[in-house]
């Protein structure tokens, strides 16, 4: 079910960190931040774009590597939380 969730992730990497560069070889568990994918600021974009695509505030607890430095660590992550009951999510 997360494969969705991944795709989603791998294409706004690729876009916006990566500038469509479809040549480079993204792995599912590689560090983002160790290989210099994404930096401070780029978390910050990752967040936001979480929060909008999947349509749930991540906590600022939440934001740490162990969470969002790999594809897969991303996708597992946002799988969790939107198959959360909707008390858990902000309302609008």
């Amino acid at each position: 079910m997360t494969q969705p969730i991944k795709d989603s992730i791998k294409a706004f990497i690729i876009e916006n960190f990566l500038f469509g560069d479809t040549a480079y070889d993204l792995q599912d568990d590689a560090s983002l931040i160790e290989n210099e994918v994404i930096d401070s600021t780029g978390v910050l974009e990752l967040v936001a774009f979480i929060e909008d695509r999947f349509d749930f505030v991540m906590a600022d607890a939440d934001i740490v590597p162990a969470n969002l430095d790999s594809v897969a660590r991303i996708a597992a992550f946002v799988a969790k939380h939107t198959q959360e009951p909707a008390r858990n999510k902000m309302s609008a």
